[in-house]
């Protein structure tokens, strides 16, 4: 893949109500005769880019395309960027339609790793599609039910039209339980399509959506709407969840931390306002003549926002396994799939990202 070398200095973790800065040593120091960053190995020892090119290809798959979503955007970004590429690390992107591919290729073996949610994580193996999840950006995701806005309660939804785009998501479901409404008897569903103005014209009373597409489409055309959000109510949720393929993980764990160190590391420079045009332009290369820029830019300002305002209790990229227990209990509610406390913690393995970021949330760089 092409990239393009890029210096490191300042870059920006996560905390509690936003973005804050971090002070890094992000980059390699020395003599005048080592290697700059952008060139193969300038960011890892000998011994390291070594087991890293035994790992061979390492193809990654997109959840959507390439939308410039949390999962997406900071891989593109680490590819072009040269990040892989300090790290010895020979990647291949491959554009995915949806996690039920994608997982059954990376468990397969054909996808090493792929964007793919928790709860996608926990259902696959249920069903005996084995991947493990090795990371995540937050405990708020960003699947919202959205209503106009004379709605303030979701209690008020009972007896209504709620709108959906083939299915009404787990959490969401979990959210109207959690409001005393049963999504399968209180609410009458409808499949729509993907215009979210079926809202606004009072086809549904309620629609699914995501925060980061359809409430930006109806906010920009100035409509005023209601915003439902599971995390709000203690519903278990995840954004830009990634998998791989639990032999390859097991075979080449320096390939696993360092595919996550260099995406983490995107992640972080992509967030800050000065770069965030420039990840757009490298998203767009990627997607090609398709790409809108400037809904791409909504897309990623408005999930990398979400983060930051929703971090993880532990380490920036890790798993959170306590919410993985809960959203087994979840599944096991509202997708009649039982799955105990340990088996979904089992399906997840939060050291390969641990291992690359320190205490402070900043991703060590240079790898050791």
């Amino acid at each position: 893949m092409a990239s393009r070398p890029r210096t490191s200095g300042l870059r920006r973790t996560f905390a509690a109500l936003g973005a804050v800065a971090l002070l890094g040593g992000l980059a390699a120091c020395g003599s005048d005769d080592e290697p700059e960053a952008g060139e193969r190995g300038s960011a890892i020892s000998a011994e390291r880019c070594a087991e890293n090119e035994a790992a061979g290809p390492v193809t990654y798959m997109s959840s959507y395309y390439w939308q410039a979503s949390a999962s997406i955007l900071e891989v593109i970004a680490a590819d072009k960027l040269g990040y892989f590429n300090d790290l010895c690390l020979d990647v291949e992107l491959q554009a995915g339609t949806d996690t039920i591919q994608a997982a059954k290729l990376v468990a397969s073996g054909k996808v090493s790793v792929a964007a793919i949610s928790q709860q996608d994580v926990i259902t696959n193996n249920a069903n005996g599609i084995k991947v493990t999840g090795v990371s995540s950006y937050s405990n708020a995701g960003a699947e919202v039910l959205i209503t106009n806005d004379d709605v303030t309660e979701l209690k008020q939804l009972k007896g209504t039209k709620l709108g959906h785009k083939g299915w009404v998501p787990l959490s969401l479901t979990a959210m109207l339980a959690e409001n005393g409404i049963d999504a399968a008897k209180d609410v009458e569903q409808i499949k729509v399509g993907y215009d979210p103005t079926v809202l606004t014209r009072g086809q549904v009373d309620s629609l699914t959506g995501f925060l980061s597409n359809d409430v930006r489409q109806l906010e920009a055309a100035g409509e005023k709407v209601t915003v439902f959000k599971p995390a709000d109510f203690g519903v278990a949720d995840s954004l830009g969840g990634l998998a791989v393929n639990p032999e390859f993980a097991e075979k080449h764990p320096t390939a696993v931390q360092d595919f996550l160190r260099a995406a983490f590391k995107a992640f972080q420079y992509c967030a800050e306002d000065a770069h965030v045009d420039e990840c757009i332009e490298l998203q767009g290369e990627q997607a090609g003549a398709e790409s809108d820029p400037a809904h791409e830019k909504g897309v990623w300002t408005t999930e990398s926002k979400l983060a930051a305002e929703n971090p993880l209790p532990g380490k920036f990229g890790s798993v959170d396994l306590d919410n993985v227990v809960k959203m087994a209990a979840q599944v096991g509610t509202f997708a009649g799939l039982e799955v105990t406390a340990e088996e979904a913690k089992s399906y997840f393995d939060p050291s390969f990202g641990d291992a690359v970021v320190d205490d402070s949330g900043a991703v060590v760089w240079p790898a050791p």
